[in-house]
């Protein structure tokens, strides 16, 4: 379970917190947990984006075409290849 701290929070919203939580039996904990289950389940069900950045990024530049990079060959290591015997 995570854990979340609200910091500067109204000091009418705790009151009423506190009352709602008096007026149905719980903590105040209980209460505000209760306050975001029912929040995040009237949300729209989908708030995953559509696609991923990299393929988002990948549509933004397509019309600037594409960019062939020289890749630079490969070379030796002036170390010796250590050898775990």
């Amino acid at each position: 379970m995570a854990t979340l701290t609200i910091r500067n929070l109204d000091e009418t919203v705790k009151r009423r917190l506190q009352v709602r939580a008096a007026l149905n039996g719980r903590s105040m904990e209980a209460e505000a947990r209760e306050a975001l289950v029912e929040l995040v389940a009237s949300s729209p069900a989908s708030i995953e984006p559509e696609e991923d950045l990299g393929t988002a990024i990948r549509k933004r530049f397509a019309a600037f075409g594409g960019l062939e990079l020289q890749i630079p060959p490969r070379r030796k290591s002036s170390r010796p290849i250590p050898t775990f015997d």
